[in-house]
């Protein structure tokens, strides 16, 4: 057995890295990883730097993980401000710690990349490596994000501890049709929804869901800028661009949905998502022009018909925001495992999460009552 950390996951052969994905996910593919490398959007001026680690028997990839040494905590969705501002009040050093995720992506998948049935053979490498880097590093901790339960489970018996949140997903119940799905709502919420999509058609909007085959140059051009003016009413940073979109709509022309709005002969507006064998994730969103319903309809609506048609069992469009439970999003409960390495607050921390968990748990709870399904 031989493992390796490295800086670039072109190091690593494409067909023996994604031989270990589930799932067929876009965002742990070896062409979407590279594409943040190739184009910059990682790296030291955003704080993400790769080292990735890679498990080999007899020159065979057996194991790996997407890794990143940080140097913020920007992009990651899990929020630890509080302990940034503790460890910075009593001079301690926070920053690098280990992070092991998809940068500004809160969606969840692997992250302890395993043939079938050698999870318990491998996952237990994977975390020597990962906190043996972490110590090499003299990092502050090591954060494993959006994993899947298995994995999780396995880190919490590791004395991971854990942070809660929510998200909201929508499930696809069979339905043939669009109007199978409205059929599920509350009349209320069916007329609101309808009134929405209603909205931006008088408006005189016309929308194109592209694939990775379809959507051309200026499309991805257009989607960019989208993407830009977020960032800039946001006062975000725009760490995505052109070049990475492109990209990975070439190299996976079928795992890409670009949703774009038309009005008057010009592109107004768009969404991207990506998809898995049986997932959606919506991603980004951007407009040049406000239109009433018209986020709802590119965001969320177009999402829906398209995993509808497509037999997608989920739609993950996100991190945060309530009002997706009105279009059909049920609130789900994410978790993530973190390894602090020193010995630093651990009592305070562990009193912390252990508060942010109950809340997490109250919220969602409060937020079942307004799930708008009618009862079977």
């Amino acid at each position: 057995m031989r493992i390796d950390v490295f800086d670039q996951i072109s190091h690593i052969k494409p067909e023996q890295w994604n031989a270990l994905i589930h799932d067929n996910n876009p965002f742990l593919r070896h062409e979407f990883l590279s594409a943040l490398e190739t184009h910059g959007c990682v790296g030291e001026e955003f704080g993400w730097l790769p080292r990735h680690i890679a498990v080999y028997q007899d020159n065979e990839l057996v194991a790996a993980m997407p890794l990143y040494e940080k140097y913020n905590s920007y992009g990651e969705f899990v929020f630890d401000n509080a302990l940034v501002q503790a460890w910075q009040q009593h001079g301690l050093r926070y920053f690098p710690k280990l992070v092991s995720a998809i940068p500004y992506t809160p969606a969840s998948g692997q992250r302890m990349l395993v043939k079938p049935g050698r999870e318990q053979q491998y996952y237990s490498v994977l975390l020597h490596a990962l906190k043996d880097i972490a110590r090499q590093l003299d990092a502050s901790g090591a954060h494993v994000l959006f994993p899947q339960p298995e994995e999780i489970d396995f880190l919490q018996q590791q004395g991971a501890m854990l942070r809660h949140d929510c998200q909201y997903h929508w499930h696809n119940q069979d339905y043939a049709e669009f109007d199978d799905f409205l059929a599920r709502l509350s009349s209320r919420k069916r007329k609101n929804i309808i009134k929405e999509r209603k909205q931006v058609v008088q408006a005189g909007i016309t929308i194109k869901c592209l694939d990775g085959y379809q959507a051309c140059a200026d499309d991805w051009q257009a989607m960019t800028n989208f993407y830009n003016h977020t960032f800039e009413e946001k006062w975000g940073i725009a760490t995505l661009n052109y070049g990475f979109f492109k990209e990975v709509a070439e190299k996976l022309p079928g795992q890409v949905l670009l949703v774009l709005a038309e009005q008057d002969n010009q592109t107004i507006a768009g969404a991207l998502m990506y998809r898995s064998n049986s997932r959606l994730y919506g991603r980004f969103w951007g407009a040049k022009k406000n239109v009433k319903g018209l986020h709802f309809e590119a965001c969320y609506y177009q999402g829906i018909e398209y995993c509808i048609r497509e037999g997608i069992q989920v739609f993950e469009p996100g991190a945060q925001g309530e009002h997706k439970v009105a279009r059909g999003f049920i609130p789900e409960m994410t978790r993530s495992a973190h390894f602090m390495m020193q010995d630093h607050f651990n009592e305070a921390i562990k009193n912390f999460i252990a508060h942010e968990k109950a809340n997490v748990i109250h919220y969602i709870q409060a937020m079942q009552n307004r799930i708008p399904y009618r009862k079977s």
